[in-house]
């Protein structure tokens, strides 16, 4: 079998990491994965593409000039022509919509992943309702939490055609990694927590920082690393000024060495408003780290509060702060809940579990999309319509 992601990517955030574990793990088999990365103008984002050149993973660009671009919808027919593919899985609003342009009509299998929809302004709240819209047509598609699945329900997507495929990391990269603590200027006996996560409203890294003030009044000697880029640097980068917290706070853009940064943190924080279930919460637990995290979306299904890390109310710093400060003041139980984190993780989700529950969705959309005996084939019907 082989599958054709599809991405608009903004960075190397959660969908990028669950393609690229994907597209690993299929390959020691005999399924293969290849992607096709939108090249957007005039602000191409490359790296999940260039990622997957690095490490042998075959990746296309479609060139995208604006929001709609009807040359892009004749290179995704192109490139699914050229590549063979027996499966076609989007992941994202753009991706969806000019996927399904693309190809309705045609006997192909289409899958979507929601990772979740944010709908934080007027542009991006009509784009994610036409997704919805649209992905009424796909053959399947995979919720990455119940709290998505429920939007979808909400969107009018068939119960039937739903199915939740939970994240999964591949553990390797984070065994044994070498620690990045020593760039930033930290003392050597300050502790360091960080929060790794897009710059954006949903995130809550301005409730971090403003968490982050008030854990340097008892314990001024922490220090604190934002890692991720995004739209709000700007108004984050103004709020450390407000909170006159510059000189014990790094926002490190995106960084290519990620599991030398968790390596680097201490306690590890996850402060969204919204949430399906971070990839970066994942490859904290799956470093070892004592997390803090806001009980929103799936995080509670792997943050027992107490057991894998504490569980906070979302949207409150003074229980942020203090959940920060309670890890601080106490290694041993900073250890054991990065144990405890790390065992659920090996135990549940691997990127082992989440590629086999994967391809049961393939197969599923593959036998509901399978041309009747003596029916054309995708390959010709697609060689047809761009006649």
């Amino acid at each position: 079998m082989k599958v054709l992601h599809i991405i608009s990517s903004g960075g190397m955030y959660g969908a990028e990491a669950v393609i690229l574990n994907l597209a690993r793990t299929l390959r020691d088999g005999p399924h293969r994965c290849e992607l096709g990365v939108f090249s957007n103008s005039p602000n191409p984002n490359l790296q999940l593409y260039e990622t997957a050149l690095r490490e042998g993973i075959d990746s296309h660009l479609i060139p995208c000039r604006g929001q709609v671009d009807r040359a892009a919808v004749a290179s995704i027919r192109e490139l699914v022509n050229r590549t063979g593919a027996d499966v076609v899985h989007a992941h994202g609003y753009k991706a969806d919509i000019y996927t399904y342009i693309a190809l309705r009509g045609i006997c192909l299998p289409l899958v979507s992943t929601c990772h979740t929809w944010y709908d934080t302004d007027l542009f991006v709240s009509i784009y994610g309702r036409l997704d919805r819209y649209v992905l009424r047509k796909y053959t399947r598609v995979v919720a990455v939490s119940d709290e998505v699945k429920q939007r979808l329900l909400k969107a009018g997507v068939r119960e039937g055609k739903i199915r939740i495929v939970r994240n999964g990391i591949d553990l390797s990269p984070f065994d044994g990694a070498v620690s990045a603590r020593r760039e930033g200027r930290i003392p050597g006996h300050a502790l360091v927590v960080g929060l790794v996560g897009r710059l954006a409203w949903e995130k809550g890294v301005d409730l971090f920082l403003e968490a982050a003030a008030e854990v340097l009044v008892e314990i001024p000697e922490t220090r604190f690393k934002v890692i991720g880029e995004g739209p709000d640097r700007e108004k984050l980068e103004g709020l450390i000024d407000t909170l006159k917290i510059r000189d014990s706070v790094n926002l490190l853009g995106r960084r290519e060495d990620m599991a030398s940064q968790y390596a680097s943190l201490d306690v590890m924080v996850s402060s969204s408003r919204q949430e399906g279930l971070p990839m970066a919460l994942l490859e904290g637990m799956a470093s070892g780290l004592a997390l803090v995290a806001t009980a929103v979306g799936d995080v509670p299904k792997v943050i027992v509060d107490g057991r894998t890390g504490l569980l906070v109310p979302a949207q409150n710093t003074g229980s942020l702060a203090a959940g920060i400060m309670e890890l601080l003041h106490n290694p041993e139980k900073r250890k054991r809940l990065g144990l405890a984190a790390r065992e659920l993780i090996e135990e549940e989700y691997s990127s082992a579990r989440m590629t086999a529950d994967y391809l049961s969705v393939y197969k599923e959309a593959l036998a509901v999309r399978r041309p009747a005996s003596g029916g054309v084939k995708p390959s010709a019907a697609m060689k047809g319509s761009a006649k």
